[in-house]
């Protein structure tokens, strides 16, 4: 069993990567892929720690992409080789939008009467502070019963102080990815057209135009049937599987490393060799 989809607090995570490593292990992880949301801090931090508990450790990120005029999740993995300089600092680029939205987010939270700052935002998020950091904040300020109704209330895209971010297109996401040696993966198809499952189709086929390898199915928000029918996408455009519990610690408690809610999740690692082979 693996898990290629997890998060430290180095995103939007609550576990430090020491944390995750001894979790992964605890667990009975065969391998374990940090994909923190624009940045490979958790990574870095990581290797070592896995190296020293020998847990098998993929370098793998998260990016926030534009496609059809939607947020769109570009999970990129790097199984062979590590991400190129290059990528590195195009990831700092996209550090600077992040903050910029997260300024225009507090005035508007401020517009609707609410008492918040960046400052004891950042305190939880610090350099990559994002919108669960704003929701435990909420919470902790009493504006919110819990992270799910923060979300609801204020910051979901329909909620009213949602505000969006610059978000690179989906095609230079894909770029940077394959030109850094990566494999580029549609996350968690189930958010991405608001499942219409026909429109769906014709986007995962316009994505692998793109250069998209690969799409995940085993995800712990996918039901069977999107499952099946996610799997008959990627054998439809010849596309890669991946698959992992999108693991948050305590920003997602009902989701637990490697199994997904209440087990319904697992992950073989074959489909990590076979992204070896497209790496290669």
């Amino acid at each position: 069993m693996i898990d290629l989809h997890s998060h430290t607090d180095q995103s939007d995570g609550t576990f430090t990567p020491r944390e995750l490593v001894a979790q992964a292990k605890r667990v009975g992880l065969g391998a374990l892929a940090i994909t923190d949301h624009d940045t490979f801090a958790g990574y870095d931090a990581a290797l070592p720690l896995a190296v020293e508990a020998q847990l098998e450790l993929i370098c793998g990120i998260e990016l926030s992409t534009r496609f059809h005029g939607a947020s769109l999740h570009l999970l990129g993995y790097f199984p062979v080789a590590a991400p190129s300089r290059e990528l590195r600092v195009w990831l700092n680029e996209l550090l600077a939008t992040r903050r910029d939205r997260n300024v225009r987010l507090i005035a508007k939270l401020q517009s609707l009467g609410l008492d918040i700052t960046l400052e004891e935002v950042e305190k939880q998020g610090r350099t990559l502070t994002g919108r669960p950091h704003f929701a435990r904040v909420l919470v902790e300020k009493g504006y919110a019963n819990d992270l799910q109704h923060a979300f609801d209330e204020y910051l979901d895209e329909s909620a009213p102080g949602y505000v969006d971010r610059k978000e690179v297109p989906v095609e230079e996401a894909i770029r940077r990815v394959r030109e850094s040696g990566g494999i580029a993966s549609m996350a968690h198809p189930v958010r991405v057209a608001k499942n219409n499952w026909e429109k769906l189709g014709v986007w995962v086929g316009e994505l692998a135009g793109f250069g998209m390898q690969a799409i995940e199915v085993l995800h712990s928000d996918h039901a069977p049937e999107s499952r099946a029918y996610y799997q008959s996408l990627a054998d439809r455009y010849s596309l890669a599987v991946t698959g992992g519990s999108d693991f948050h610690g305590g920003n997602k408690p009902n989701i637990s490393l490697g199994t997904g809610i209440r087990g319904n999740l697992k992950v073989p690692y074959d489909l990590l060799e076979r992204l070896r082979v497209l790496a290669a």
